[in-house]
């Protein structure tokens, strides 16, 4: 959820104006209608304070990306002696090869 979105709907859902939210924080209202429009960019700290005025708190967590890759094929791969990993690559190469001659036979680019 963007900045923004968050402290309006905290804002909203605690009951609040803008202008009370900001009497809350010792600010304008149109402070906060800048807090609350598109693009808003806060420090941590402001939106800290701004969700603390309307009972809320940021919970940060960490946790491992997600990969791509299927590490297990990865894993693997490198299981394989690297001659043979060489092996397979060049057989892999040269059908991928022999796929792009006949579509190139199929289309004519080819004599």
């Amino acid at each position: 959820m963007s900045h923004d979105r968050l402290i309006r709907d905290a804002r909203r859902s605690a009951g609040l104006t803008q202008a009370e939210l900001a009497q809350r924080l010792g600010t304008t209202q149109s402070a906060i209608a800048r807090l609350e429009a598109d693009g808003a960019n806060p420090r941590l700290s402001t939106l800290s304070r701004a969700l603390a005025a309307c009972d809320r708190e940021i919970v940060l967590e960490s946790r491992p990306r997600r990969s791509s890759i299927d590490e297990t094929l990865v894993a693997g791969r490198l299981r394989i002696p690297p001659g043979e990993r060489i092996k397979s690559f060049e057989r892999s190469y040269a059908n991928v090869r022999e796929i792009a001659l006949a579509g190139a036979r199929s289309r004519g680019e080819l004599a």
